[in-house]
């Protein structure tokens, strides 16, 4: 199985070598136990049918693309790793030193020093598994040189059979395949949630509350970081230009908010900030590219200063978020008694387009978060949380769930979706987390 950061998807061709047969995705991830849970998604015959030439550019560019992706994730668990292996690093010091004491004159060693040397050992038993990892790392090492070997063999035999064409030929055929791969892709469609993966520790900076996230619209060759620190009158938001550059806190740009942000339920859709302004239940648009406030619009009867909260507090009345669907914010009201309402929002104009009492009271959530038009929400903001509820706007309707989720520092006052990259954003008690989401869905080959 081909593993993706952030979102996992195989694709796969099923039958015989048949080129009419056209090839089918999966949408994939793992169980607590570690085996697949898979979706068939069969596209129409006619969308993805590729000439040979054609085929082994798509192989190429989706080996690469898994050995880009393979070396993110190694880069990001390596960089983790290194910082866990550093902060041992005095302890393991200490344990040396004992240890020599200790073999050069044994009588020192008294059951109390003993019992010491014992703790100490203890504290570093965590070690081996990171170092076990790190022997896998060097594994993975090897075959991606390998991997990447065999791509330069490939790409010069395609060189060869491709020679007749001139570059720009060349490109407008490559242009024309990502389309249709694009296309299929877009057929996996939506889903309903039915797990999420541990979380992986992207970084650990700020306060205990705060918000981070990238562009839930824009194309995936943005790779821009946002980050909020704080729930209370901040106006300060840092721009990091990738990923990477987010997790060694480096090669950033800072916007300063003509408008101070209340809560952490904000959301960058489409090159704009949304957040509810301080003291208010005012939304703001705030364009980054101009630096200037777009629209700003009272969100009527909203509840804004810790009236309707979540469980944390935080002034968490107003939740902006962003799914498949558009923008949204969950929230409430006084006529609604407490319970969550759910709005769909015009980007442009603030307007709110339909609104869904959920019935579920705002302050016995811990954090929600929008996926395909479905609210889930948290039973807890703390440790032993799990997703409790879910409201399908599609149909006005609503279960009770029973989903795992690890909270493992334990306070979450930020918790979103992001539809482009699949996965889950949090702030965790100072620390910025992902979770990896698995989607059950059926996508009909119709088209319909």
């Amino acid at each position: 199985m081909r593993r993706k950061f952030h979102r996992e998807i195989i694709s796969r061709k099923l039958g015989t070598n048949d080129p009419e047969e056209g090839w089918q995705i999966y949408s994939s991830a793992q169980d607590a136990d570690g085996k697949c849970i898979c979706t068939v998604v069969a596209p129409a015959q006619n969308m993805c049918n590729r000439d040979p030439r054609s085929k082994q550019l798509r192989q190429l560019m989706e080996q690469v693309q898994n050995i880009s992706q393979s070396m993110e994730v190694l880069d990001l668990r390596t960089y983790r790793d290194l910082q866990y292996v550093r902060n041992m690093e005095a302890l393991m010091k200490v344990v040396d030193g004992k240890l020599k004491t200790a073999s050069e004159n044994p009588r020192s060693l008294n059951p109390k020093s003993f019992q010491e040397l014992k703790d100490k050992v203890t504290q570093l038993l965590p070690l081996l598994p990171v170092l076990e990892q790190y022997k896998a790392d060097a594994r993975m090492i090897v075959r991606l040189k390998e991997e990447v070997r065999n791509l330069s063999l490939v790409l010069m035999a395609i060189q060869e059979e491709m020679g007749a064409y001139d570059y720009e030929e060349l490109r407008q055929r490559v242009l024309l395949l990502e389309t249709r791969l694009q296309s299929c892709m877009q057929k996996l469609g939506c889903g309903k949630l039915t797990g999420v993966s541990n979380p992986i520790t992207i970084r650990a900076s700020g306060s205990r509350f705060g918000s981070w996230m990238t562009d839930t619209m824009i194309p995936s060759s943005d790779n821009r970081v946002w980050s909020m620190d704080g729930y209370y009158k901040g106006r300060r938001v840092l721009e990091y230009h990738t990923l990477s550059d987010f997790v060694k806190g480096q090669n950033f740009v800072q916007h300063l908010l003509p408008h101070p942000w209340a809560g952490t339920g904000h959301v960058v859709y489409n090159g704009s900030l949304y957040y509810n302004k301080y003291q208010s239940n005012i939304i703001i648009k705030y364009h980054f590219r101009s630096r200037s406030v777009l629209v700003q619009r009272s969100l009527g009867g909203a509840g804004y200063n810790n009236t309707f909260p979540y469980s944390w507090g935080g002034s968490s009345d107003i939740d902006l978020m962003a799914d498949e669907s558009g923008l949204w914010a969950v929230y409430t009201t006084i006529p609604n008694a407490g319970n969550i309402v759910i709005s769909r929002l015009e980007p442009q104009t603030l307007e709110v387009l339909q609104s869904w009492d959920t019935g579920f009271p705002k302050r016995s959530a811990g954090e929600a978060f929008m996926i395909c038009g479905t609210l889930y929400v948290t039973n807890s903001h703390l440790a032993g949380a799990k997703i409790y509820f879910a409201y399908y706007t599609n149909s006005s309707s609503y279960e009770y769930t029973d989903i795992p989720f690890h909270n493992q520092y334990s306070h979450i006052s930020m918790l979103d979706y992001n539809p482009r990259e699949r996965v889950l954003y949090t702030w965790n008690n100072g620390h910025q987390v992902l979770y990896n989401i698995t989607l059950f869905h059926v996508i009909n080959s119709s088209g319909d």
